[in-house]
């Protein structure tokens, strides 16, 4: 079995969710909710970062 097909899917589905999140976190900061707006920016973060880490994995994974 394939694991990039997967992952590759996993990796659309994070970003997606990181629009969404960044979304709420703008209309959270537009309505003046910074504390909210920061703690979803900081969501944000941890997941990009993961995104990341999950690209570097998927290129690991081709290059084997």
């Amino acid at each position: 079995m394939s694991e990039g097909p997967e992952l590759s899917s996993i990796n659309t589905a994070l970003s997606q969710l990181l629009d969404r999140i960044t979304g709420l976190a703008e209309g959270l900061a537009a309505s003046r909710r910074e504390d909210a707006a920061n703690a979803l920016y900081e969501v944000e973060r941890q997941i990009a970062s993961a995104q990341r880490r999950l690209e570097q994995v998927v290129d690991s994974l081709t290059r084997s």
